[in-house]
């Protein structure tokens, strides 16, 4: 390269040396100052423009890449490429359609500002919309998002005035039980104060006797000692058991609600988010199950009982039953085999039996007045209360076991919960000091609700019986018109199921009558159903039914 040149900024197209500070807008050429002659001279023909290269309105076109003396002043269609007019002489572009090169440069610019109008009146706009509307969408989602966070306190709040209530309430129900408990004692407290003042009334008269010196005085006199070794039994005050509702993580944050999922895991746009609105008292621990259009029988299984009064599930497929003999029988219902038998202590029909969360028998002798356990095939007495036999028992959620019992008078019922041998609760009399049950002779079962309500079949009086924990009234169940048979209601075995249904067994109309947890009547099982006597239900909620003269055990589903 020449070393002269490197220190131009634009060399002349002649000389190649000097600064090029003119151009010609004919020959679109760059010419420094001592060059613009000689190139005047040149092409005479051609009227030469020479301007000062700032104020030229004609480009200079490249050299071309073939021709490095020559500028580009064509262009060539076929080839879309430009060309100088050496290259319109080869064979390279024979034939080949050439426009001038200002021509396809007008044409360029004219698109270019067609696309820059575009460009600054649509394009341009459009996009600063889209930015606004981003913006405004992240106002709004900070607000949206501070309303969601809002409603989650609130809800929160709401949760917490709830619990507030529910403790009120257990500690309003406290205070009720221990004013009962002690207004109870209180009243043995008087009879006992008088019954001491009497015996003290008793010694002092005796005393005065012994004195006497006249037998014919002595002779006639008798003395009340005899109705004093008896004392009253006084019951043993206990606190009501408090059962407290075990939730997993998992199930409370179901209850409490949560954010629906988005569209995009990735971005999180394009999507709905707001609280799942949810009921508190909603159940996420069991799913909400409906009844079958028509019960199904699955399956019948025939004993060898000569009557058939009761049944208690073990397991989903083996049952404890009772007829009349004092063997229990326990069946599996897929083999339709018996698989073990068991008699009683006494060796009198078992009125009433119960099994176990551990999976043990519990068995009610009216006869001897005992509820009796059965561990390993080994019987051992559990409850024996003097003057009272027991009518039925069912084994409770905590553990305990509530008992129902008439006094040997007749006079009496009540419900006791023993926790093993010792007695916890006495629920025997509602808010006007009314008793609660029947008394006398009758068949009387008992059961627990899922929701801790205390349930007894109390067939005397053609009622079930409901209180909660504390052995506070609920209601009463007097049975639902028209029965199938049109006759009156004869509640028999009583059980229920994890949506807190109460099943009873309707003897005389061939039935079970299913209430929900408020006493409200639901429906009837009548399907394949005759005189049943005992129910119980599986962890499926499959019901099973005791067949009186049948002897049949039946297996029902009536939920989906």
């Amino acid at each position: 390269m020449d070393p002269t040149r490197t220190s131009v900024q634009r060399p002349c197209d002649l000389c190649k040396t000097g600064e090029a500070l003119m151009g010609c807008d004919t020959c679109l050429v760059n010419l420094c100052k001592a060059c613009v002659g000689e190139h005047m001279m040149s092409g005479i023909s051609k009227q030469h423009k020479i301007v000062r290269f700032a104020v030229r309105k004609s480009p200079l076109y490249p050299f071309c890449a073939s021709h490095i003396k020559k500028r580009y002043e064509m262009y060539c269609n076929e080839c879309d490429d430009p060309a100088c007019n050496a290259c319109l002489r080869t064979d390279q572009h024979l034939g080949h359609e050439f426009l001038q090169i200002s021509h396809v440069l007008d044409e360029k610019k004219k698109k270019i500002i067609k696309e820059q109008t575009e460009l600054k009146e649509t394009i341009y706009p459009k996009y600063q919309n889209i930015a606004s509307d981003v913006q405004n969408k992240m106002s709004q989602l900070e607000k949206d998002h501070a309303d969601l966070s809002t409603a989650i306190t609130k809800h929160g709040e709401d949760w917490h005035r709830n619990i507030e209530k529910i403790v009120k309430k257990l500690k309003n129900q406290v205070d009720e039980i221990k004013n009962k408990q002690r207004q109870t004692l209180q009243n043995h407290m008087d009879e006992i104060s008088k019954t001491i003042s009497e015996i003290k009334d008793e010694i002092s008269s005796m005393e005065r006797l012994i004195n006497y010196m006249d037998i014919t005085k002595l002779i006639n006199v008798t003395t009340d000692i005899e109705g004093y070794k008896n004392p009253l039994q006084v019951a043993e005050p206990s606190l009501p058991k408090l059962a407290l509702g075990k939730i997993k993580e998992e199930e409370f944050n179901k209850m409490f609600g949560g954010l629906s999922s988005c569209l995009s895991e990735e971005d999180g746009l394009d999507c709905s988010v707001k609280a799942e609105e949810r009921s508190p008292e909603d159940d996420a621990s069991l799913p909400l199950k409906q009844f079958l259009e028509e019960p199904e029988i699955m399956s019948t299984l025939e004993t060898d009982y000569h009557l058939l009064y009761n049944v208690a599930c073990l397991s989903d497929d083996e049952i404890w039953t009772t007829g009349q003999d004092k063997t229990m029988k326990l069946y599996s219902i897929s083999q339709r085999s018996l698989l073990k038998s068991i008699a009683t202590k006494s060796e009198c029909r078992p009125s009433d039996i119960t099994v176990t969360k551990n999976g043990d028998l519990i068995y009610v002798d009216t006869m001897d007045g005992t509820v009796n356990i059965v561990k390993n095939e080994k019987i051992r007495k559990l409850v024996k209360q003097k003057n009272w036999r027991p009518d039925g028992a069912c084994s409770t959620s905590s553990g305990d076991i509530l008992v129902i019992m008439n006094n040997n008078d007749n006079e009496r019922t009540q419900v006791l919960r023993y926790q093993g041998s010792t007695m916890k609760q006495s629920i025997e009399f509602d808010d006007e000091g009314k008793s609660l049950y029947s008394s006398g002779p009758a068949k009387r079962l008992i059961t627990e609700n899922r929701n801790l309500d205390i349930c007894v079949s109390d067939h005397k009086a053609r009622a079930v019986v409901v209180v909660n924990q504390a052995g506070k009234l609920r209601f009463r169940y007097t049975g639902h018109t028209p029965a199938p048979k049109n006759q009156p209601f004869s509640p028999q075995g009583i059980t229920t199921d994890s949506q807190s249904h109460i099943l009873t067994a309707d003897y005389i109309n061939d039935c079970v009558h299913i209430i929900d947890q408020d006493g409200q009547f639901l429906r009837f099982i009548t399907f394949g159903i005759s005189e049943p006597l005992g129910l119980c239900t599986d962890t499926n909620d499959n019901l099973f039914v005791a067949e009186y003269r049948r002897k049949q055990m039946k297996k029902i589903k009536y939920l989906m």
